[in-house]
């Protein structure tokens, strides 16, 4: 059995280790941190379990897919609820939407707001369905390696129906009008990159996804996904070691021979970095064996950062359901001092996950388990003065908007942002998401999933194709297991034939 290194035990990083393990590759994940996840990790304090990064869970038929090519279902490991509003928005105190889950009350919702204005949601989730099959369907699972992958008939034939050259701004003004849902249709691609004057009309497949697929909790939290990830790794041979950070690779001529983990050599057929691609690339091999230089990284477009707060309360709240969006403040100006002019921003949207309204088993009874997240640009500097300033800030207007007091009922608090994603998984000027969605930046743009001149390291998670975001990093863990089997196999035939 040929044996093979996965760095990172984030999403992408255990699908790679289990599409492997399926191909009778001996797997090794090496996790620098206590526990698996990466950013979807957990912690316990006081009573309270808080997921620690992803709390939406969306395109539910992508985790399907997955464990399916296990002979597994979602359900052999955590129970699914569909949310239902979907979630709940503040335009001001006296102006909240909640967003039903099914398309008949959405549709009674946008003619309340915009008479008439169902048949064009109508027309604008069909788009986006198509969007969605070809996008998710076809596009994301393509290794990014070659124009040609490109040049698939649905795709070529369709290009004009994906609106690829057309902003999403534009796209949905042509539909609709009323500025409450333009912000609810604008908002899904806050996390993308770019402004939505700069993101492809593509994504209008995240709307598809939201209102048509629906928001959806497993039970537990989040980080069930992955403890459902770790056992079906863990059943089909794959071995973990924790606290074992990768210092190094161990090069021969062109080929790695192993890594260095806690200062000892680790022999090794094959890597896969599902760790952060700029530290892996930057700080692990030495610049003579590296695709991309440091200049290239800083001209990249990086998805946003995320200031955090995990919040434990001694009662329950009002005003709040599961998800609660505050777009109170101008949604335009935060997204430019996000992406446009990096600083922090002036007066934040921010947004709020409870989830112990659904799920009673994340805080001890009578408690409230809240987490309050800001997105902010990426490389700004990060101090707790700027931490405690934010946190009173979306407290006070937590506090005003929903007419009652928490800060006195505070009995846990951390926060978390920049350095801590830093320091915990090595991320490229503290970034969140990883790398932005732009046209510039997708499919083929990416950087690759192969390192061009080590014939044996491949890349895998949200810095490489098909981009951030928990379901692109499921599916790219198998796009890189496809494309390492592919050229093993490839490698075994010419040697076997020579």
């Amino acid at each position: 059995m040929k044996k093979v290194a996965v760095i990172g035990s984030g999403f992408a990083g255990l699908s790679a280790a289990s599409h492997l393990a399926r191909e009778g590759y001996a797997v090794t994940v090496f996790e620098k941190n206590s526990s698996a996840g990466g950013r979807a990790r957990k912690f316990e304090a006081q009573g309270f379990t808080f997921d620690m990064g992803p709390s939406w869970y969306w395109m539910p038929d992508v985790f399907e897919r997955y464990f399916a090519a296990f002979g597994k279902k979602p359900s052999d490991y955590y129970s699914l609820e569909r949310l239902s509003p979907s979630y709940r928005i503040y335009y001001s105190k006296d102006d909240v939407l909640d967003i039903p889950a099914s398309v008949e009350g959405l549709c009674n919702m946008f003619d309340q707001l915009e008479p008439g204005s169902s048949k064009n949601l109508l027309r604008f989730l069909e788009e986006g369905k198509y969007k969605y099959n070809i996008g998710i369907n076809e596009l994301v699972y393509k290794p990014g390696l070659s124009l040609l992958e490109l040049a698939d008939t649905k795709l070529m034939t369709g290009v004009f129906k994906l609106h690829v050259f057309q902003s999403i701004s534009t796209y949905i003004r042509k539909y609709f009008k009323e500025k409450k849902l333009i912000q609810l249709l604008e908002f899904p691609v806050l996390f993308l990159g770019a402004t939505p004057q700069n993101t492809p009309a593509l994504y209008s497949l995240m709307n598809y996804a939201d209102m048509a697929l629906g928001t959806w909790y497993p039970q537990g939290g989040m980080h069930k996904i992955i403890e459902g990830m770790v056992q079906l790794a863990t059943e089909l041979g794959v071995t973990f070691e924790f606290n074992s950070s990768v210092k190094k690779l161990e090069l021969n001529a062109v080929k790695a021979k192993g890594i260095i983990v806690n200062d000892t050599f680790r022999p090794f057929d094959y890597i896969v970095a599902g760790a952060d691609y700029h530290h892996v690339e930057q700080h692990l091999i030495p610049e003579a064996y590296r695709t991309y230089s440091e200049d290239y990284w800083q001209k990249r477009t990086m998805a946003p950062s995320s200031l955090i707060f995990y919040i434990g309360l001694n009662k329950k709240i009002e005003g709040v359901l599961h998800h609660t969006l505050f777009f109170d403040q101008d949604f335009i100006k935060h997204a430019e001092e996000i992406y446009e002019k990096p600083q922090w921003p002036t007066q934040p949207q921010f947004y709020i996950s409870c989830p112990s309204k659904t799920d009673p088993t994340v805080a001890p009874p009578g408690h409230e388990n809240v987490f309050f997240l800001i997105p902010v640009a990426p490389g700004l500097k990060d101090d707790e003065e700027t931490r405690e300033r934010y946190f009173n800030m979306v407290v006070d207007r937590f506090e005003q908007m929903t007419s009652q007091s928490i800060r006195d009922n505070i009995v846990f608090k951390r926060s978390y942002a920049h350095n801590d994603f830093i320091s915990d998984y090595n991320a490229f000027k503290g970034n969140a998401y990883g790398l932005a969605n732009t046209l510039m930046q997708t499919a083929n743009l990416k950087p690759s999933i192969v390192n061009k001149k080590i014939n044996n390291l491949f890349y895998t998670g949200q810095l490489t194709v098909p981009g951030p975001g928990v379901p692109p990093s499921l599916i790219s863990g198998q796009v890189v297991a496809g494309e390492l089997v592919k050229r093993d196999r490839k490698a075994v035939t010419k040697n076997l034939n020579s």
